[in-house]
């Protein structure tokens, strides 16, 4: 019995709705293990997927996960049932644009003023 409380189900729900898992992970995985396990399992045939960890934000229970806690540390006593699945929502950053691309995007935004005295 000891071995099923050292485990906790947990799935992934994406953006659009879908989720990843459920899947079973030991309490003393880290968030940063987590995001590893959400890159692995990323459905293919979505677009603007993350690239590494540092794009993927986990949120439980309206908390945004930090990647040094460990499951344990990062469940909510009230949501959290044992024997059931616990649910995260998964928030990709975009890719930050190139230097080139924001330096054209910023040109047309200089603000110029000129000032006519009649």
């Amino acid at each position: 019995m000891a071995g099923v409380q050292d485990q906790l189900e947990i799935k992934f729900r994406l953006s659009d709705g879908s989720d990843i898992g459920p899947k079973s992970y030991p309490v003393a995985a880290s968030v940063a293990t987590l995001k590893e396990s959400i890159l692995a399992q990323w459905p293919k045939d979505k677009d603007n997927g993350p690239r590494t960890v540092k794009d993927v934000k986990l949120i439980s229970a309206g908390r945004i996960l930090e990647n040094n806690r460990t499951v344990e540390e990062c469940r909510s006593p009230l949501c959290d049932l044992p024997g059931g699945v616990t649910t995260m929502h998964v928030v990709v950053h975009p890719p930050p644009m190139e230097k080139t691309e924001k330096k054209t995007l910023e040109e047309p935004q200089q603000n110029r003023c000129g000032c006519v005295i009649l």
